[in-house]
């Protein structure tokens, strides 16, 4: 049959659709002489197809892709806790929905989104979730014939991020000799580095292998498969005088000469060996402002106050070769190298002055407390040395000239004296730590009683370092003091009661005490006995760790127990 044919035929079918009422009405008689006609089966065809065909054009018309796209989380992703925090899906809409024709639900719960009126694009934020499986499903209400739409998302949350714990070494270990550090990781795919740089792991085992053990901690980065980050200081045990579990600290000082000086030093070296003393406190800058090693501190250089007499990284190499601990001591803003140089510069606000705005003379001069210049100044040498291996800064003249306030101008005064030395501790302990060195602070021995006078608050200042050394020499307390009628004579008496009441000022500060002892004659003889006394009476008075001063450097080795 041809097209003309077929067009015939349906013709037929409408003309008989339309007159269906006239032979319904019509006789039989009549109905027998009419011609029948029936749909053929293309004419069902016919019918059948062209409903499908416009319902067809017009889907194809309002064109065949998704109506929106949700961007920002990929299904099956695993999140972290960063992930979560950020999470922010951004839907992209073919056309401006109708209002009120977008949902969104995390698992069944609503959320919210909000679609500016002819807007096409919204964002969802669902917020924080708890760790495990979830499900975010948007959904488009549509006008018929398109209906409704959605899109899904399942994705897991992880926000626990990874520990570790250390394997090795179990105890203490040499101070001097290579260790090897093994870190166990409890996520065996997560990824571990150390100073940015990546460390194999096996199974979650890391080794890290050091020709010193680190005296900073290690900062082990741990990354999981979610995002998760966690920075662990891992901080090595070392077998060493005045750490946790070991000797308390017993020493002696030794000025920038005496360890140039073999007739100096070399007692110093006998009596560690014979195990009387575990620790030696070196001068690295004293009360001249003089600087005994080649610093790289430029002022240092500027205003004259470097004399090269050792290597200090080699010293402390062999003082730890000896298992011993060293001390560094810096002396504060008792400086008259520095002094000097400022008044040269005209940099007058870095010392004190008097009061018409003159050097202040006292101690060849003194450095402000007040300054920035001269804390830097301070906080870099303690900073380079502790970098260098030295165990421990200890601070001396922190503090203020021991003179009436009305005797000294202080240039840049804001705050009490005994503030702005709290505030410099407070500043270097930070950074002296970040190196792996504790922070000790001499002190006169009348601060616990009279602070004021040398600007030295004791609870202040403890809460700023690892330990308070009070210099409680016998000599240099007045008649009286603390009930002791003659301390001098008295050294038992008058070192037990003070250093009880230092015990009392750090208490509760985190603080410990190292104290000072006299190791010379000054209106009376001391020989070994007056030494240990002291000695004695410190450790009655609950303080184990000692530090013996003579400013010839020559000591009672008697006075101590050997090994």
């Amino acid at each position: 049959m041809d097209l003309d044919d077929w067009l015939a035929e349906a013709e037929s079918v409408r003309s008989a659709s339309e007159h269906g009422s006239v032979l319904a009405d019509a006789p039989p008689e009549e109905m027998e002489r009419r011609p029948r006609y029936r749909v053929t089966r293309r004419g069902k065809v016919v019918f059948t197809a062209l409903p499908v065909l416009v319902v067809g054009s017009i889907l194809m018309a309002s064109g065949g892709d998704e109506p929106f796209t949700v961007v920002g989380l990929d299904d099956g992703s695993l999140l972290g806790a960063e992930g979560v925090g950020t999470l922010a899906l951004e839907v992209n809409f073919e056309d401006a929905p109708r209002t009120g024709s977008v949902k969104a639900s995390l698992d069944g719960e609503d959320l919210e989104i909000a679609i500016p009126e002819g807007a096409t694009r919204a964002t969802i934020t669902p917020g924080p979730m708890a760790d495990g499986e979830h499900e975010l499903i948007v959904t488009l209400d549509q006008p018929f014939p398109r209906g409704s739409a959605s899109v899904s998302r399942s994705f897991t949350v992880d926000s626990v991020p990874p520990t570790l714990t250390i394997a090795e070494p179990t105890d203490a270990v040499p101070v001097s000799q290579p260790v090897k550090v093994v870190v166990e990781v409890d996520d065996p795919e997560a990824t571990v580095s150390v100073g940015g740089t990546a460390v194999t792991t096996q199974a979650g085992v890391a080794e890290l292998d050091f020709e010193r053990p680190p005296r900073a901690p290690i900062e082990v980065k741990l990354t999981d498969a979610a995002g998760n980050v966690a920075t662990v200081p891992v901080r090595i045990p070392v077998a060493l005088p005045g750490e946790p579990g070991q000797a308390p600290v017993r020493g002696v000082h030794a000025s920038g000469w005496t360890w140039a000086t073999p007739e100096l030093r070399d007692p110093i070296l006998q009596m560690i060996e014979e195990g009387r003393i575990n620790t030696v406190q070196l001068d690295l800058k004293d009360e001249g402002g003089d600087i005994w090693y080649d610093t790289s501190v430029q002022l240092a250089h500027d205003i004259g106050a470097v004399t090269e007499l050792w290597d200090l990284q080699q010293v402390v190499e062999d003082l730890h070769a000896l298992d011993v601990r060293v001390i560094g001591r810096i002396v504060n803003f008792r400086d008259p190298r520095l002094a000097t140089w400022a008044v040269q510069q005209n940099k007058m606000d870095m010392i004190v002055q008097t009061p018409d705005g003159a050097a202040y003379g006292k101690y060849g001069g003194f450095a402000n407390p007040y300054n920035q210049d001269v804390w830097e100044y301070n906080i870099a040498l303690a900073e380079e040395a502790a970098a260098l291996g030295v165990d421990d800064i200890m601070y001396d003249y922190v503090r203020r000239p021991d003179d009436y306030l009305e005797n000294m101008l202080f240039p840049g005064q804001d705050r009490p004296p005994e503030e702005a030395i709290v505030e410099f501790l407070e500043q270097s302990r930070t950074r002296i730590r970040a190196e792996g060195a504790r922070l000790g602070a001499a002190v006169f021995g009348i601060a616990a009683t009279r602070p004021d006078e040398v600007a030295q608050d004791i609870p202040e200042m403890s809460r700023n370092v690892d330990y308070i050394a009070p210099m409680v020499y016998p000599s240099h307390w007045g008649p009286g003091e603390y009930g002791v009628a003659n301390p001098n004579a008295q050294p038992y008496d008058i070192v037990y009661r003070s250093m009880v009441d230092f015990g009392a000022q750090v208490q509760g500060t985190g603080a410990g005490l190292m104290v000072w002892v006299q190791d010379f004659s000054l209106g009376v003889d001391y020989g070994p006995a007056e030494v240990r006394a002291q000695i004695d009476a410190a450790e009655d008075a609950g303080v184990d760790s000692w530090l013996l001063w003579d400013a010839a450097a020559t000591y009672t080795a008697a006075a101590l127990d050997p090994r």
